[in-house]
């Protein structure tokens, strides 16, 4: 019964409390803070019970335990329009400088649990929040009484605003095979919410004006699939393998005027490959290579109106999207085992920015601009059954300098982003 409890209780608050921007495109750079710690990887590497959202194969190698962590995220995104004219040398009132970090401080909560049925086969689960963008745009500097982007709430007295937000519930089974081999399979159970304000000016150009804007929050529900195997290649080296499928989403009905496809927000299936080399008895490198199919799911892939010419009316399967593109990510980590209490982390992520040039105009609801991540951490084993891990991680601040981005209809100009993100975890850890 604790168990349950505790379980609802993290699954709960991380649906509230996860509605922040993530580090690769909408996702976490990593599952769980020793991963994180490490440059998000963990394919070939398993550490704790987070493991089944990232490698399900790696479950089975961690023996019974169970990880509670919660993290707290920073991210720090603006927008700025220019460029924006009536008429040559007429410039509208929608130009300036805008900051989206009116909601900035996060809390984001997870929970891991590992039970060996026998000592080739394990069952477990990880819950956690891997995906999520916010931007709040609040009064504008200068403007008394003026919020949001102008260009899109027509000067009116109301925030934009996009609140958005997934949680992860994942069963797993995994088992090995052989000396050498293990398998894993996880069923994601996703749910996810949204909500957005102040963007009316866009009701003109939609299939359902009435479910553009200010509806309060939707829910969606769906499912998916992962797989994972992990080979040992040497006693000092494994290999490992994982893909997701795609997650298929109930639609967002009270957003189906906005989002293409009719509200639907699939999430994208990805595909990685990792490595993990234990150089030394106390050092241990590993690296990830993964692939995220962003531009498979309309709403999140199709073009904006500059490079899709089938955009209108927004709402439909070819409407306006946010124009993501496929994002291949990779990750360096080194953990180092400084004594029998003290393990050491820093890591490398790096994936370049699903948004081009030409995008930059829905994306100031979804500016997901950084690329460098530096991520340092460690665990303290103060007792042989029970640990404590940090982690930090720094996003570097990437700008995006948008290039026609703001097509005629909309005055012209161009949409320019900016953000750079902090973030703390801590998990405690125990084998049962």
């Amino acid at each position: 019964m604790k168990l349950k409890q505790c379980l609802t209780a993290v699954a709960v608050t991380t649906l509230i409390a996860s509605n922040a921007w993530a580090t690769n495109g909408y996702f976490a750079h990593g599952v769980g803070q020793k991963a994180k710690g490490m440059g998000g990887v963990g394919i070939a590497f398993p550490q704790d019970a987070m493991a089944a959202g990232i490698n399900p194969a790696g479950m089975v190698t961690l023996g019974s335990r169970m990880d509670v962590g919660v993290e707290y995220f920073r991210p720090q995104r603006s927008s700025e329009v220019s460029g924006n004219e009536f008429a040559p040398g007429i410039a509208t009132p929608f130009n300036g400088r805008f900051d989206g970090d009116d909601t900035e401080n996060f809390i984001i909560p997870e929970f891991g649990y590992n039970r060996m049925i026998n000592d080739r086969l394990s069952v477990g689960l990880s819950v956690f929040g891997h995906g999520g963008m916010n931007a709040n745009y609040g009064e504008i500097d200068g403007r008394d009484g003026q919020k949001g982007i102008p260009l899109f709430n027509g000067n009116q007295d109301i925030r934009t605003r996009i609140d958005f937000s997934q949680l992860f519930i994942v069963p797993a089974l995994s088992w090995k095979l052989g000396d050498h081999h293990t398998f894993g399979v996880s069923l994601n159970l996703v749910g996810q919410r949204i909500k957005i304000d102040g963007i009316d000016f866009f009701k003109g150009f939609s299939r359902e004006p009435d479910n553009v804007t200010g509806n309060g929050y939707d829910y969606s529900y769906g499912w998916g699939l992962r797989f994972g195997w992990l080979g040992k290649l040497h006693d000092r080296v494994t290999v490992g393998l994982t893909g997701q499928t795609r997650t298929w989403m109930s639609d967002f009905d009270k957003y189906d005027g906005i989002l293409a496809d009719r509200g639907n927000f699939d999430i994208p299936g990805n595909a990685g490959a990792g490595i993990a080399l234990q150089a030394t008895d106390k050092l241990t490198i590993a690296a990830d290579v993964t692939k995220i199919f962003y531009n498979d799911i309309n709403s999140v892939g199709n073009g904006g109106p500059v490079t899709n010419s089938s955009c209108f009316p927004i709402g439909t399967k070819d409407g306006c999207g946010f124009g993501w593109q496929n994002q291949w990510v990779y990750k360096l980590g080194l953990s180092y085992a400084f004594n029998p209490e003290w393990t050491l982390r820093a890591g490398y992520n790096y994936g370049a920015s699903p948004i081009n040039n030409e995008e930059t105009l829905f994306n100031i609801l979804a500016p997901a601009t950084v690329e460098h991540h530096l991520t340092l951490g460690g665990t303290w084993a103060f007792n042989p059954d029970m640990e404590l891990t940090f982690a930090y991680m720094h996003a570097f601040k990437n700008k995006i300098k948008g290039s026609n981005s703001i097509p005629a209809g909309f005055f012209g100009g161009e949409a320019d982003l900016k953000m750079y993100q902090n973030s703390f975890g801590i998990a405690f850890g125990w084998k049962l």
